[in-house]
């Protein structure tokens, strides 16, 4: 996934970000600045395999959650500033979505589950985003990282693909379990999610 960016004149709320939103493409507000997410289509299939998957749950157990890859959330960095995130794949309580349909497709509030599919600039789903989604206090994040692209020291040795599923505790700290290969995928969120690693990167 490439960024790219357009040069505003100031730094940026949150609010005039939305507002100066344009109509097409899918973009991110960081550090003040509107930028635009381009994904691969390799990096498109993984979100919307992973997308359908939940939904499917959902359904098959009439959950009350709305799942999408178009929703954006506010999120503050460790200075404080505000940043519009949207994530690859979000998972929303429908109450709290329903509660203002007239409002946009942005949240003030934390997510249930967001998920960020991994591309070149590893470190943003790793670090800068781990950091605001445990700030805003969105209960479970996963990082699919389908390429295996981060360094040693998060993937091991040899790297190979893995999902990090990072789970808020009660002091509201990530913990994080890796999953790998046929392992399958433990969520707090989809405790009867049956999905492993292994399916992710051949859907």
């Amino acid at each position: 996934m490439t960024l790219t960016t357009n040069q505003p004149q100031q730094k940026l709320t949150f609010a005039q970000f939305l507002e100066q939103l344009p109509d097409e493409g899918r973009y991110e507000l960081v550090d003040g600045e509107i930028m635009r997410i381009l994904p691969t289509r390799m990096h498109e299939n993984v979100a919307e395999f992973i997308s359908d998957s939940l939904k499917a749950e959902v359904r098959r157990l009439n959950l009350n959650y709305r799942v999408s890859g178009r929703i954006m959330v506010r999120t503050l960095n460790a200075e404080e500033n505000e940043q519009g995130r949207h994530p690859d794949v979000s998972v929303v309580d429908k109450t709290l979505w329903d509660s203002n349909l007239s409002a946009h497709s942005a949240l003030l509030e934390p997510l249930q589950l967001a998920v960020e599919v991994v591309s070149t600039n590893w470190e943003d789903d790793y670090v800068d985003k781990l950091d605001e989604y445990q700030r805003l206090g969105i209960a479970e994040y996963w990082v699919v990282d389908y390429l295996a692209i981060a360094s040693r020291s998060y993937l091991g040795n040899p790297k190979q693909p893995t999902v990090f599923v990072y789970l808020l505790d009660n002091n509201k700290v990530y913990q994080s379990k890796a999953y790998r290969g046929t392992d399958k995928i433990v969520s707090r969120t989809f405790p009867e999610l049956n999905l492993t690693v292994e399916q992710i990167w051949t859907a």
